[in-house]
């Protein structure tokens, strides 16, 4: 019996070596699959359908090309479908060589189990479907610049078409159409123009309640502001509009971005690095949206900087910002080691990535974090120091600037001392060595709140009620029954028998 088992238990792994993984489907198929998904979510009335064609349009629209999508439009549309030839005008003519070729893409083994046998469609297919087309069209013209005005082209004729029809259903997809316009707009370097288009289509999915096409919408907008360093504007639109509650994570993610950027402009650091934080939460996988994930790390450690901490030097470590954050790094050292010629050489160094980040404005403003960790660490070094050689080692102009800067950093409480300004010179704070009287205050100080912790965790404790008095008369119960068999046996009530047992 058990040569038989090893030898069924061989045969089994065999089959499994046998069994080919199915091959994954091509992009022509998987359009056709989505297209597919899209009239059963039309006709069903399930927009969890269409959400699942579009999860995949940022894989699907890196594997796209000319070919790819004459082939999916050939087998979507009938032979002598206008809106066929209207697709078709915005792509490339086929090659001869590729005209004279007959290939049927869903016959074969790799064809999935779901698709039905490939025949010609003979009638069109929903509206959405043209929709969803277009929007692969627009991405694919971005691939490159000769097409970027042909994507503007394309966009404007999109909207108009998707405005015309009018349909709730095409909600989710007019969503990923307005990014795609923006992104035609920022890569023909006509974004300003498209600002008016976006207002009011704004308005109407707020009067319509679309959630989906106005988050995206409130987003297109912000970063048309920030992208020309309209800050007041953008702020104006972010009291004036209520974000969607219903939103994806990418649109929040992006909202709270740009959230950060303008509160941090505005010098408001705490409720920058807050949305900050839940835009870095929000966003996808740094794999997946490496861009992003850069983009908001850089503005996050300037921020952190801002407010005075340092950031944890794991960041820098990770494989997805570790050469991306180099230069920030290098400010970081320098805030962090108060050296105001380090930091101004690195600031003169990587200024023009600063530049393009639009993180310069930002990080000239640490040169006063800069200059106050400087004088921090001279108090502690020095129990009397003149401000001429306060304005030698920190690198300042005069000697009216180093008393100005102390002055501040004595009023802010960054540094205990007085300036003597007959001498010329900056009397620092007694050192503090831990063993002076005021560390006794604090010692008294923190066992008294733990003796005054114990009291009151003692009076807090619950006790059984009437504990022992269980006690008590299990006790008084006792001395009774040792009465009664006294007084028994006085009496003589006990049988002779009784206590003898078996004797």
């Amino acid at each position: 019996m058990p040569d038989v088992e090893i030898a069924k238990a061989t045969d089994k792994k065999d089959e499994k070596k046998d069994e080919r993984k199915p091959e994954p489907p091509t992009p022509t198929q998987e359009i056709k699959a989505n297209i597919a998904l899209i009239d059963r979510a039309i006709n069903d009335l399930e927009t969890r359908l269409t959400h699942r064609v579009l999860r995949s349009l940022t894989a699907l629209r890196k594997r796209i090309n000319d070919k790819v999508l004459r082939d999916a439009i050939e087998e979507n549309y009938p032979k002598d479908s206008a809106v066929k030839n209207s697709l078709l005008s915005w792509l490339p003519p086929a090659p001869p060589a590729e005209q004279s070729m007959e290939v049927d893409t869903t016959s074969g083994t790799n064809a999935t189990a779901s698709l039905p046998p490939s025949s010609k469609p003979t009638s069109d297919p929903v509206p959405e479907a043209e929709i969803y087309f277009r929007l692969l069209i627009i991405h694919h013209l971005h691939t490159s610049k000769d097409t970027y005005s042909k994507s503007i082209e394309l966009s404007h004729e999109t909207v108009d078409k998707m405005q015309a029809m009018n349909r709730r259903s095409m909600d989710p997809i007019a969503a990923k159409i307005w990014f795609a316009v923006e992104r035609s707009y920022e890569l023909g370097g006509e974004l300003a123009d498209a600002r008016p288009m976006f207002l009011a289509a704004q308005r109407t999915a707020s009067l319509r309640h679309d959630d989906d096409t106005q988050a995206s919408l409130i987003n297109r907008l912000l970063r048309g502001y920030l992208h020309y360093n309209l800050y007041d504007q953008a702020d104006k639109l972010v009291s004036k509009t209520t974000f969607p509650v219903s939103a994806s994570n990418p649109q929040y993610a992006r909202y709270h971005y740009s959230l950060g950027r303008i509160k941090a402009v505005q010098l408001n650091y705490t409720a920058a690095h807050t949305n900050l934080q839940q835009a870095i939460r929000r966003a996808p996988a740094a794999k997946t949206a490496p861009g992003f994930y850069q983009v908001v790390h850089k503005l996050f450690v300037i921020v952190e900087l801002l407010m005075g901490d340092i950031p944890d030097r794991g960041l820098f470590r990770h494989p997805v910002l570790e050469k991306a954050l180099s230069a920030y790094f290098d400010i970081v050292k320098a805030v962090r080691t108060g050296s105001l010629s380090e930091f101004q050489a690195t600031l003169n160094k990587h200024a023009a990535q600063f530049e393009a980040d639009k993180t310069y404005t930002l990080i000239v403003r640490l040169r006063q974090n800069v200059i106050k960790t400087g004088i921090r660490r001279l108090s502690l070094s020095y129990s009397r120091i003149s401000l001429r050689d306060i304005c030698l080692k920190l690198h300042l102009d005069s000697e009216e600037d180093a008393e100005y800067i102390v002055g501040k950093a004595i009023r802010d409480g960054v540094i205990e001392g007085r300036i003597v300004h007959e001498k010329g010179w900056m009397e620092c704070g007694s050192q503090k060595d831990g063993y002076g009287p005021e560390a006794s205050d604090m010692f008294g100080r923190r066992i008294g709140y733990c003796l005054d912790l114990h009291n009151e965790s003692v009076k807090a404790m619950r006790y059984p009620l009437n504990a022992h008095r269980k006690e008590l008369a299990a006790a008084q119960d006792a001395r009774e029954r040792e009465k009664e068999l006294a007084k028994e046996i006085q009496e003589g009530d006990l049988d002779d028998d009784e206590g003898l047992g078996d004797y």
